[in-house]
């Protein structure tokens, strides 16, 4: 009894005086100071990159990174890799290489279409070079024509007319000249890549209502967001089958596997190279800058690129050798930024000598003969190719676009399920695989416990963005105090530091304090008091037995708010596509951002000296799936959970505008796996009767099968304060 009336005191004195320390000296921060009501950040902004301090800084950074951009691209965990089913064929002989014409499955049924040059007159095993082509017409097909040419030559720009005319195809050439296998591969809607049609894959602006069903849906729709579904991961995952398709060849190294590709190609160069760790050297070129990201719909993608950019994901190759070329673009200025930093990394990892860039500013956006040569040093130096240098690029005889189609009729027919109907059958396929593989996950000892937060935990982290771990230090400005006779009423500030975030809140405080405190999460931050402004049946409860309670307002409700906010949706970047990867690439959704706000008074309240519980309620179907999903991020920092979800599941969503869009989390189990990610935490449920499957999987592998309850109750909120206020 001594030490809880100490506690009481203590804890009193805390809350009279304003915080654990003296509160902060000078003027009160505004809301307004809220850094997230600034203008949204777009694929225009500024990314720099800071390097780590040490090796033990990167390897933690980088598995972030690294597991978040696996997360935006629908590979965590990887698809089911099925048979790719490869056919070569067609075979046209040049004196010192050949090229095949080349179709697998990435997916069943989904077919990546290409060229494959191999050199002649190499023994042995050889170096092998992925080509993704970008943003040129026709992709492999292309052909500048005759005036283009000519100025080409006549700039510098290339050596050789044929080259300045057919510049996708001199790349391969040369590289297969020198010795390397080169695979030279179909971004969707390019080429013989038909089934997505150029015109969805890299031009889709406006919503697409026949293609947003909640049962049968195409890219780009809140549906498929909702799953990571999307063009920039699907060619992310034809490029990872591309390497299996080359590891499958005999005449392969595969330990001298490099990418290279411009524009759209230079950004799957460093994707290929972030998501999968058999490529040895990569060369990006024109895509790796602190400025302008990617603007293609091909480029983009929910989750890819929040708070971070190119310069740190091409980093994550590192120690391997990465070159970059830039030219009079959005990467002119790569020697001052974004290269000295990518130094001192490799700097950190001993090998300074394995990154490089080369910048050529008189050049416009290209992948030009100066250009090129500056790709075949490096891979010569790092592939060991054993070639001479400098490399000088000779003259070749092009393939004409009848040499290069995978589709010559016959045996070898155009797929006829392509289009909107193809779209579904898709992103039906890919949802029945990723259900599975995170059905299979459901725990059922310790083991698979740890496996499944490892991989469903994993994702909604990278999802969120931060754990209560990561708030940093939060301060309390008290803007009101007043005595209530046996309980102190508080308004203040809670600054989080770290972040720049500011949350709203009022504390109610019971001078008979139990050292526990309930944060209270509401759509309207005055729920718990009548229109008196006297505390209503839940909060007269909870004072009666001793319990502090927060009500945080979150961004966009109540007082959190500035003029023009859109509290009950989501903002959208300026961009006119209405596409969400330029939005939620670049920008947490609101819905992430009100779980940071719960995370910082969780974190806040855990500091009061004296707490010794902290607990979390939401009730409805706004803030229970934000309670939920606070939970999940807070693990043994929230001892008990009370959510009233109204049935809530992010699946129903039909806009990705809602305030509560969240890109990702239907892939990885919607709320339920928010709540099973709490165990053993103790959660009371209403509106999940029966408590769903993989929840009670959770709680039951933890050992702390009692702690999870699922009500079915006439009155569930006195039910529900009962629970909590026991």
């Amino acid at each position: 009894m001594r030490h809880a009336l100490l506690y009481a005191f203590v804890g009193l004195l805390y809350f009279v005086r304003g915080g654990i320390a003296a509160e902060p000296a000078g003027a009160a921060p505004k809301i307004a100071d809220d850094v997230r009501f600034q203008p949204l950040k777009d694929l225009n902004g500024y990314f720099p990159f800071t390097p780590p301090a040490s090796l033990d800084d990167w390897k933690q950074r980088s598995a972030v990174v690294r597991r978040q951009t696996l997360v935006s691209q629908g590979l965590w965990p990887l698809p089911t890799k099925t048979p790719l089913n490869a056919v070569v064929h067609g075979k046209v002989e040049r004196d010192d290489f050949t090229v095949e014409r080349v179709y697998f499955e990435s997916f069943p049924g989904f077919y990546v279409t290409g060229s494959l040059f191999r050199p002649k007159g190499f023994a042995g095993p050889r170096p092998t070079i992925l080509c993704p082509h970008g943003h040129w017409k026709d992709g492999r097909f292309y052909d500048a024509g005759e005036a283009a040419m000519k100025q080409q030559v006549e700039s510098g720009a290339e050596k050789h007319p044929l080259s300045g005319r057919f510049p996708l195809q001199a790349r391969c050439i040369q590289l297969a000249r020198l010795g390397c296998i080169v695979f030279h591969y179909d971004m969707l809607g390019y080429a013989d890549s038909i089934q997505i049609p150029f015109d969805v894959s890299h031009r889709y602006g406006d919503k697409r209502p026949q293609m947003e069903s909640r049962e049968a849906w195409g890219l780009f729709s809140p549906q498929a967001e909702s799953r990571m579904q999307h063009v920039l991961g699907l060619q992310t995952w034809n490029s990872i089958r591309a390497l299996d398709f080359v590891e499958s060849l005999p005449d392969v190294d595969r330990k001298r596997i490099g990418v290279t590709g411009a524009s759209g190609g230079g950004t799957q160069t460093f994707l290929v190279g972030a998501c999968d760790d058999r490529p040895a050297a990569i060369v990006p070129a024109v895509m790796v800058s602190t400025a302008m990201q990617g603007g293609c719909t091909c480029e983009n993608s929910c989750v890819l690129r929040v708070e971070t950019g190119n310069i740190e994901l091409a980093g994550l190759f590192a120690p391997k050798p990465l070159g970059m070329i830039a030219a009079n673009d959005w990467t002119k200025e790569i020697m001052t930024k974004g290269y000295p930093e990518l130094r001192q990394l490799y700097k950190l990892h001993g090998v300074e000598k394995n990154v490089a860039a080369f910048r050529f500013i008189q050049f416009p956006h290209n992948y030009n003969y100066v250009s090129r040569a500056a790709m075949y040093d490096f891979f010569n130096e790092h592939l060991q190719l054993g070639t001479k240098s400098p490399i000088v690029e000779a003259d070749f005889k092009p393939l004409a676009r009848e040499e290069l189609t995978v589709w010559t009729g016959g045996e070898h027919k155009q797929p006829e399920l392509v289009g909107e109907r193809f779209e579904r059958e898709l992103t039906k396929y890919m949802t029945g695989d990723s259900e599975r593989q995170i059905a299979a996950l459901a725990p059922t000892d310790e083991a698979s416990l740890d496996k499944y937060r490892e991989v469903v935990g994993g994702g909604i982290d990278a999802i969120l963005g931060r754990r209560v771990d990561d708030v940093g230090s939060v301060e309390q400005h008290n803007l009101e105090k007043d005595d209530r006779g046996d309980w102190w009423f508080f308004r203040c500030l809670l600054v989080n530091k770290k972040h720049g975030e500011i949350v709203p809140t009022t504390y109610f405080y019971p001078k008979k304090w139990n050292n526990q405190v309930v944060v209270w999460l509401s759509a309207e931050p005055d729920s718990l008091v009548d229109s008196a402004g006297e505390p209503g049946a839940i909060l007269s409860e909870a004072l009666a037995k001793g319990y502090a309670v927060a009500c945080p307002e979150l961004l966009g409700h109540g007082s959190h708010t500035v003029d023009g906010f859109p509290g009950k949706e989501n903002r959208r970047v300026a961009n006119p596509r209405l596409f969400a990867g330029f939005t939620y690439g670049y920008n947490h959704p609101l819905f992430a951002q009100r779980v940071h706000d719960v995370l910082t008074v969780v974190a806040h309240a855990r500091r009061h000296e004296g707490t010794q519980e902290v607990h979390l309620a939401g009730r409805g179907a706004v803030t229970a799936p934000i309670a939920a999903a606070a939970a999940a991020q807070c693990g043994p920092a929230v001892d008990r959970l009370l959510v009233e979800t109204s049935g809530f599941r992010f699946a129903s969503l039909t806009d990705y505008l809602h305030q509560s869009f969240l890109p990702g989390i239907v892939k990885y189990g919607d709320l339920p796996a928010l709540i099973a990610l709490h165990a053993p935490g103790e959660t009371w449920l209403n509106g999940e009767y029966p408590t769903p499957d993989v929840a009670a999987a959770a709680y039951k592998a933890a050992g702390a099968k009692e702690k999870l309850a699922a009500a079915r109750s006439e009155r569930p909120q006195q039910a529900g304060s009962a629970w909590l206020f026991r």
